[in-house]
């Protein structure tokens, strides 16, 4: 006689945190955080409770479950430390501090330990280059880590304390908790963004013009998207309000996971009424009702803060009579970053790029017409309207109008943020930072160009050395294969693995890399290495496979002499047939006839 198993009855935490969010299958990723946070997994029994209250089968709620790296199917910690495995935290001691939270907590990572007190993990970039080692603590970031410091934070966190008192950070406000934990790091204010900003002059200015006129002063601006992508912020915008529908969409990507890169954590910690400002213009030059500000994961502890100005703003009627914008936290995904895959993120899904075309301009959030843009853009959208076109215009060069935030962590004596107009020699940014021993600078993040001491003279700007932010000085005592091959881990940890490309190409070309770091590459190795890397940007679907390959190409085409040290003569030679800088070049243009653009964070 077959005996029924009788089914679990409705867990009454779950049925809350569905209809906190209605249900809505949309809000998935809300839902799955807020039961994280709960519960501390994502449980199979949790899962079928919540597909069915949303509609949705359980593998639909397992592959978003799945995806993303701050979801665990497994119960974390109470506690769970995720320490930053950035490069440059490796080259700050990071090492050391892992080896002392081992000690102190009995733990490997990705381990849990048996009373469920404590998670030791390791995470990609957390956004705090500029005072590494760092590691979140739940949501808690702790800075400038030395095996001394973790021990007493250990010691505190064992012996019953927070996160909070384990790292001594006063019972305040969220703002000035932020501030307490994390310096902003301010080295250089310019005149649009970090210097003296009037409260709502631009949306004020904005209110008293037509959408139409809006536009204009947006594209007579210049402005163009400051991800790194450089696409003509007003073209975008023209054609979102063109586009037929009844409902559109403006984003915000704050989800800057690009290692190296922190501008926006401080744009979002010193200016954020200065980005949900932009926002609501574009809101009104486009004809949007509503907006979203995407926030990587790492950037929880901001969350309350923005969230209090959010609604500072609604209760003075600052984000205009008939347009509101919502918070979407991430959950560590970098891939996230690319505006397809952060749209399927907002809509609930894993975040994987879309298909284009359609682009989100056309169809985007939910099918409708979507604005995206990052966090710097619509900072600068508001100053513009307060300031005028021709006073932005007239700042940088022909063809890169306004001021950059450069992010610079490193090997360096002044890290942090500097801004500084579009066109200024890379050799002048080292001197700002105090980066006199740089041997080489990976300007644009992993995606981005390694260039050497004869490149410092080359510009920062769209014509020329084009930046998305992120500036990691490198001094003469670092190994260039070793940072080539963390960020091929990089990449090959944060792929979608939507594509074979790029899935599977960035395991070989590691592999490869790692085949010269042991000495026992050939001069087919050599041509392995760029054929492999010209199939991936060609065939690959979003831009991080079109990216992926540039530490390889960009370390081959400016520090040849690093490889050819490393290599075994081959009997005969082999000639390589690929030119590194058509690669590169070529990138580009099949970014182009694709309607992408070269970078991670695409036409924003």
């Amino acid at each position: 006689m077959t005996q029924t198993i009788a089914p679990l009855p409705p867990d009454p935490q779950v049925s809350a945190i569905c209809d906190r969010y209605a249900n809505d299958p949309h809000r998935m990723l809300d839902i799955l955080l807020d039961l994280q946070t709960a519960q501390r997994c994502i449980s199979p029994a949790s899962m079928d409770q919540i597909a069915a209250a949303t509609g949705l089968t359980r593998i639909a709620v397992e592959g978003v479950a799945s995806f993303y790296a701050f979801l665990s199917l497994t119960p974390k910690g109470r506690i769970t430390i995720r320490l930053c495995d950035d490069i440059v935290d490796r080259f700050s001691g990071l090492d050391a501090v892992l080896a002392a939270f081992q000690a102190e907590l009995g733990l490997k990572p990705g381990q849990t330990s048996l009373d469920g007190r404590f998670s030791l993990d390791v995470t990609p970039c957390i956004g705090l280059c500029d005072q590494a080692p760092a590691a979140m603590i739940n949501d808690v970031m702790a800075t400038r880590l030395t095996p001394a410091r973790v021990r007493d934070i250990a010691a505190a966190l064992k012996s019953g304390l927070s996160p909070e008192q384990a790292l001594a950070l006063p019972a305040a406000p969220p703002l000035t908790r932020v501030r307490a934990q994390v310096d902003s790091n301010i080295r250089l204010a310019g005149e649009v963004l970090l210097g003296p900003v009037p409260q709502d002059a631009g949306l004020t200015a904005a209110l008293a013009l037509p959408p139409a006129a809006i536009l204009d002063a947006v594209q007579h601006s210049g402005l163009r998207g400051c991800g790194g992508a450089g696409f003509l912020t007003a073209r975008k915008w023209r054609m979102a309000a063109a586009a037929p529908s009844d409902r559109r969409f403006i984003l915000c990507n704050a989800d800057e996971g690009e290692p190296g890169t922190f501008k926006d954590r401080v744009l979002l910690t010193e200016r954020a009424d200065l980005v949900f400002e932009g926002m609501t213009i574009a809101a009104r030059a486009v004809g949007a009702r509503e907006g979203i500000l995407y926030l990587r994961g790492e950037y929880l502890y901001l969350r309350d803060h923005l969230l209090a100005i959010l609604s500072a703003r609604r209760a003075r009627g600052a984000l205009g009579s008939d347009f509101d914008i919502r918070l979407q936290l991430g959950a560590g995904a970098y891939i996230c970053g690319e505006e397809g895959a952060l749209i399927s993120s907002c809509e609930g899904l894993p975040g994987e790029p879309k298909t284009r075309p359609p682009f989100p301009v056309t169809r985007g959030y939910l099918g409708h017409p979507t604005v995206v843009n990052n966090v710097e853009t619509f900072a600068h959208v508001a100053r513009i309207l307060d300031r005028g076109a021709p006073w932005f215009r007239a700042i940088g060069t022909d063809k890169s109008h306004g001021t950059k935030l450069f992010s610079i962590s490193g090997d360096c004596a002044r890290p942090g943020v500097y801004e500084l107009p579009y066109g200024i020699a890379l050799r002048d940014l080292l001197a700002h930072a105090g980066a006199e021993e740089a041997a080489a600078v990976q300007v644009g993040g992993p995606s981005g160009t390694l260039v050497g001491r004869d490149s410092y003279d080359r510009r920062l700007s769209f014509d020329d050395l084009a930046t998305g932010g992120a500036v990691i000085v490198f001094s003469a005592r670092r190994n260039i294969l070793e940072i080539v091959d963390y960020y091929m881990s990089f990449f090959v940890h944060e792929s979608c693995g939507y594509c074979t490309p790029c899935r599977v190409g960035n395991v070989f070309l590691k592999k490869a890399i790692e085949k010269f770091r042991k000495g026992q590459a050939g001069e087919e190795d050599i041509a392995y290495l760029k054929d492999l890397s010209a199939t991936i940007i060609e065939t690959s679907r979003c831009g991080l496979g079109m990216t992926s390959p540039n530490p390889i190409l960009t370390s081959l085409q400016n520090f040849p002499l690093v490889y050819a040290a490393l290599t075994k003569p081959t009997e005969g030679g082999i000639k390589a047939t690929f030119d590194i800088q058509s690669a590169i070049s070529g990138a580009r243009g099949i970014a182009k006839r694709r309607s992408y653009i070269f970078d991670k964070d695409f036409t924003q």
